[in-house]
């Protein structure tokens, strides 16, 4: 199959752009939440402190943090926050068209990558100051480049299998370099990735079946075996410290029944106008009849694609019933393989459809009275055909739509489709610019604070992480006074700071005849006992000893003023 460059350069920076551009659109959108805030105050740190957190806490998200810190070191500021994650959807748009185009052709490619681009589950990643976005722009480009080791091994030692006396060649040599270069690369940047996020190791399962699906020979296991054998232990001093430190992901709860069809409408789009036909262009993905079977040994979109967008959520599901560790967000990067199976539905739909058309015109020039030698009534190019399963570059044959050439029609009415899509969910995409869409929003508390406190004001934090919000916004709090806390986060190597222990607690509070309480809602219900013996006092002291007076909610935080309870007569 030929490709031109100039071709598959534009099926590459269009997605791209067209990411940027959806990612750009309300990315400053006035407030951090939890997560977000984390990962500000953290990568502000310097770097020993960053490195004394993460013997305690976050190690799973250490290499982020480590990343973040130039940048935040620049401009401190939400947009800087979420720019990273923006840039690297951008990037993941373009790598999906170009696996799309490597494996297909470029207007596969160009359709996947916009599908990608357009989707709102990317898009509302694209807007989030975490690792996930970097995540998947890692498997995307491990994957890409396990496509291009193949190719690179698929060339043997340069020698065509041949004679072992022709090893050191010249063009053996440089065969030889080659492949290892290309392994190489596709080790460091899937060892990069899962030091990201430690869950994205399961890429090497999805890796794996494509390789099994595909037939690859021993020389392509030997070589992907020892790169992979690399990922594993550079990620196993990571696996072990995170392990300490499980009761991070304690909030998980094991799967329920709606996970799979809330992940599906996530990975293809929540409006029933996108799902229906995205499945069916799945589908037609997978039918056999559309496509010769691919080649011992070549890669094609099925066999790359539906691991990936299978098997690193299915695994990730299965272990979470038993020891929960699912959540919609880890498995992120498996969403590229949907985009490129629709696209490449998409295409064996046009090229079924193309055939169509060449028998119609045949039948037709036969009731005329025989084929017409040399045009539309010979004998459609085989290779068309070709490649695996997708078509080549081609079209040949001098069939026009009003003028546009059958291939570039083709292609606009996929862009077209695509577009309407978009259009179609746009109220999805808005909506999901709200703050008030995340669980929280740490800058309308402050903002509270800021305008109920009085400077000196008593604070307490139920429970300590939600101090939070004065540390990814402090001005809010600026003077008042943090009653419970004994050391500051960066300092002490914690999160939130580490706080008093629960005499010293009693005693600074039996001094207040008021305080400020900054609670989240679930530290102030009834059925609430924490572990915690400093916690413990907090709710217990200001239960008995004051009354609330004044009360400030907002959704995953709540203000409240409590002044001390008259003395009984």
């Amino acid at each position: 199959m030929v490709v031109k460059r100039p071709q598959v350069a534009v099926a590459v920076l269009v997605p791209v752009l067209v990411m940027f551009g959806i990612g750009l659109w309300g990315i400053d959108r006035g407030g951090m939440w939890r997560d977000e805030a984390v990962t500000f105050q953290v990568a502000r740190r310097s770097l020993p402190q960053i490195w004394q957190l993460l013997h305690s806490v976050d190690a799973v998200h250490g290499l982020y943090y480590l990343l973040m810190h130039p940048v935040l070191a620049l401009h401190p500021g939400e947009v800087a926050l979420r720019l990273p994650s923006l840039c690297a959807a951008a990037a993941t748009a373009g790598l999906v068209a170009a696996l799309g185009a490597r494996l297909a052709r470029p207007r596969v490619g160009l359709w996947a990558g916009l599908l990608y681009a357009v989707t709102p589950m990317a898009g509302h990643f694209a807007q989030e100051g975490r690792s996930y976005a970097l995540v998947a722009a890692g498997v995307a480009a491990s994957t890409l480049l396990l496509a291009r080791a193949v190719t690179a091994d698929a060339g043997g030692d340069g020698t065509g299998g041949g004679d072992e006396d022709q090893e050191d060649a010249p063009v053996g040599r440089l065969a030889r370099h080659a492949r290892v270069v290309c392994w190489c690369a596709y080790g460091g940047v899937v060892a990069v990735t899962v030091l990201l996020h430690e869950f994205a190791v399961l890429i090497l399962l999805a890796h794996a079946a494509t390789l099994a699906l595909a037939r690859m020979p021993r020389r392509v296991w030997r070589d992907w075996a020892c790169a992979a054998g690399a990922v594993l232990l550079v990620l196993l001093p990571l696996a072990l410290v995170s392990s300490g430190q499980a009761e991070q992901v304690a909030w998980l709860r094991p799967p329920g029944g709606g996970t799979v069809e809330r992940l599906l409408r996530s990975f293809t789009g929540p409006t029933q106008l996108v799902l229906g036909p995205y499945l069916l262009l799945i589908a037609l993905a997978l039918r056999h009849p559309f496509t010769p079977p691919a080649r011992r040994g070549e890669l094609s979109v099925p066999t790359v694609a539906l691991p990936l967008l299978l098997l690193p959520p299915a695994a990730l599901i299965a272990v979470s019933r038993h020891w929960p560790l699912y959540d919609d967000r880890y498995v992120l990067y498996a969403l590229a393989g949907a985009p490129l199976l629709a696209a490449a539905g998409a295409e064996r739909l046009v090229l079924a459809a193309r055939r169509v058309g060449l028998a119609r015109r045949e039948a037709d020039g036969l009731m005329r009275g025989g084929l017409m030698r040399g045009g539309l009534g010979g004998a459609p190019d085989p290779a068309s055909d070709a490649g695996p399963g997708l078509g080549s570059d081609s079209d040949r044959g001098p069939g026009l739509v009003r003028g546009v050439g059958v291939p570039y029609a083709a292609t606009l009415a996929g862009v077209l489709a695509i577009t309407l899509a978009f259009v179609s969910q746009l109220p999805v995409l808005r909506e999901d610019r709200d703050p008030a869409r995340r669980p929280d929003n740490l800058a309308v508390v402050s903002a509270a604070a800021a305008q109920r406190m009085d400077p000196g004001d008593p604070v307490l934090f139920l429970p300590s992480l939600g101090r939070r919000s004065a540390l990814a916004y402090p001005k809010g709090f600026h003077g008042t006074r943090d009653i419970a806390l004994e050391e500051p986060a960066p300092v002490s190597g914690t999160l939130y700071g580490r706080e008093t222990g629960p005499d010293e607690l009693r005693r600074r509070l039996a001094g207040l005849d008021r305080v400020w309480v900054v609670a989240e809602p679930y530290a102030l219900k009834p059925a609430w006992y924490p572990s915690d013996p400093t916690e413990r006092v907090k709710l217990t002291v200001v239960g008995e000893e004051f009354v609330p007076r004044a009360e400030f909610v907002r959704k995953g935080s709540i203000l409240r003023l409590y002044v001390r309870r008259a003395p009984a007569m």
